[in-house]
């Protein structure tokens, strides 16, 4: 599986990568200061996230139509819905929390339950994905 495919999955929450590396590599997070915040590996069935520490804080697994989210301890907490344009996501209970659609540009954009952008993510010419909060302004990156 190419990192374009494990960030693809993991940007049901984070969502929708166009880069290729080798599987055994992780996926870092960082803050808008380009600190390290956290990771994600593949596992079998999906993947784990875990702090900067290296402490895992929660795991994806793939489903038949997403994938569903879990915390570090194994409960579920919500879930993620393939669609024509990207994901709907769920909280625990079934309620829809809000989607990701992306564009022919690639740019995904997050909006809440109500349909209001909230956020988006773009990638730069390093594989770089650099997300953005409703104003532009950059709260985050993944490679």
């Amino acid at each position: 599986m190419t990192k374009d495919q494990i960030i693809k999955k993991l940007f049901l929450t984070l969502f929708i990568l166009f880069v290729s590396i080798d599987v055994c590599l992780a996926t870092n997070t960082y803050n808008s200061y380009g600190q390290k915040t956290g990771s994600y590996r593949q596992t079998t069935s999906g993947y784990n996230s875990y702090d900067r520490y290296g402490f895992k804080t929660g795991s994806y697994k793939e489903t038949s139509s997403g994938y569903n989210k879990y915390d570090k301890y194994g409960q579920k907490t919500g879930s993620y819905k393939k669609t024509s344009s990207g994901y709907n996501s769920y909280d625990k209970y079934g309620q829809k929390t809000g989607s990701y659609k992306t564009n022919s540009n690639g740019v995904t954009t997050k909006y809440d339950k109500y349909g209001q952008k909230v956020g988006s993510f773009k990638k730069d010419s390093s594989g770089r994905i650099t997300e953005y909060d409703k104003y532009g302004r950059k709260i985050g990156s993944y490679k």
